[in-house]
């Protein structure tokens, strides 16, 4: 039975009625620029063929929305909530029915309408692995509340109602990368200051896989410390006598320098200044761009040279991601202009470096499974998400290789790596059923 039968006849058994509306969205890989969409640095995500199911229908005359998870059923944990969907308030405590809440609160708060409702959800996503299942969970729930009263949203719409009710009324200190990226589908590149969106990009080369840890990780837990590092990197920046035109640049938020204009040649008499733990997470938001804003031209087709592919992703993460994409068997034999796969790997390679020894969110299970998968001839991989936890990306050249990954990651047992999936780029958020 696959997901939208078990959806449908779970409904019926638990509501006795068939839903109205069932719609879906996908999970998603964090590929490029990691920990920067919070920064208002554009980010590059691939949504995944894991997705979040969720079949609703009107309540009738019942006085109260009711909402189920059969995943949260099948772990024997709390699995059903009940609230008022003309005030939604939340439980908190980690509760599964707030994201719902949440959801219902932000379509209210922007003038939509929400009647009583009855939702099932059931995810193909692991919960708290980095693959994105908060996001997933909201931008289905949003696009079948919104089907369900006769709204059509565009991506950008329900991608940005699900930022809300995630960063605003759940708190949750989190970017746009993972609603965007969910809402829109494919390979795409999430612009993270207005105007808000996402671009889809003509990258579809490679098979990915998911290596997921069994370290659950915690976006909440993790962004709010980095996000005060960086701010009190840029404290210690501003009280030294900065050039009046790099001081405009900056600011004492971390959202709030234009880190896009930032180089770190200019930052630097200034970063050896400041004390070493602030000055590794503004090193990394420096270097990370400087890499997906070379690979980005790869990506689109422009090409991107060996020589400025090495001054910025080193030669160990490009002479990897040569060899395994199998363009040259050294650096010296590599052709001067590198295709798109190899740029992207290499990459990769060099952002989850910097994610390990610059912003410190790696973890020894991240690395066993980072170090399996390039040995198996992964040729990029890096930890997807916020780290400390959760899953890995790896980039291969086809199935066969692919596959090779997951077996040497499996093999490495379930205290290291809980599974290992193939996974291929899938479609937005979309629906599966309309009735009226």
């Amino acid at each position: 039975m696959g997901s939208g039968e078990e959806l449908l006849s779970s409904f019926r058994e638990l509501y006795g009625r068939s839903p109205k509306v069932i719609a879906s969205a996908p999970g998603r890989l964090d590929l490029l620029n990691t920990h920067q969409d919070y920064k208002g640095l554009p980010v590059v995500g691939v949504a995944i063929n894991l997705r979040c199911y969720v079949a609703v229908g009107e309540a009738g005359q019942a006085p109260r929305s009711a909402v189920a998870s059969l995943n949260l059923r099948g772990e024997g944990r709390g699995w059903r909530d009940e609230f008022d969907a003309a005030n939604p308030s939340l439980k908190g405590g980690g509760w599964f029915g707030d994201y719902v809440r949440a959801a219902v609160r932000a379509l209210l708060n922007a003038g939509y309408s929400v009647p009583q409702f009855n939702a099932l959800i059931l995810s193909e996503v692991p919960i708290a692995s980095g693959l994105s299942s908060s996001a997933a969970l909201l931008v289905s729930l949003i696009k079948a509340l919104t089907t369900l009263v006769g709204t059509d949203l565009s991506p950008g719409e329900v991608a940005g109602l699900a930022y809300v009710a995630e960063h605003d009324v759940l708190g949750v200190p989190c970017g746009r990368l993972d609603q965007y990226t969910s809402a829109y589908g494919g390979v795409v590149l999430v612009r993270t200051k207005p105007p808000y969106g996402a671009e889809h990009l003509p990258f579809n080369e490679g098979v990915y896989v998911a290596s997921v840890t069994p370290v659950k990780h915690s976006t909440a837990s993790i962004h709010p410390v980095r996000q005060a590092e960086i701010e009190e990197g840029l404290k210690a920046l501003l009280k030294q006598p900065l050039p009046e035109g790099l001081r405009r640049k900056l600011g004492l938020k971390y959202w709030e320098p234009d880190w896009a204009s930032l180089s770190e040649e200019e930052l630097a008499p200034y970063l050896s200044k400041i004390p070493e733990t602030p000055r590794k997470r503004i090193l990394y938001t420096l270097r990370a761009h400087a890499s997906t804003t070379l690979v980005l031209k790869a990506m689109k087709g422009e090409g991107v040279g060996l020589e400025e592919a090495l001054k910025t992703f080193g030669e160990h993460a490009l002479r990897h991601a040569v060899k395994a994409t199998g363009i040259a068997d050294d650096l010296r034999n590599a052709p001067n202009k590198l295709p798109p796969i190899t740029a992207v790997a290499a990459a990769m390679n060099h952002q989850h470096t910097l994610l390990r020894d610059l912003y410190e969110v790696s973890t020894p299970e991240i690395e066993a499974v980072i170090n399996a998968s390039l040995k198996a001839g992964a040729a990029g991989s890096k930890l997807s998400g916020a780290g400390l936890g959760g899953a890995t990306t790896s980039l291969t050249i086809n199935e066969e290789t692919a596959n090779k990954v997951i077996k040497a990651c499996t093999e490495l047992g379930k205290n290291i790596c809980i599974k290992s999936i193939k996974l291929k780029t899938d479609n937005g958020a979309k629906t599966h059923l309309t009735k009226k």
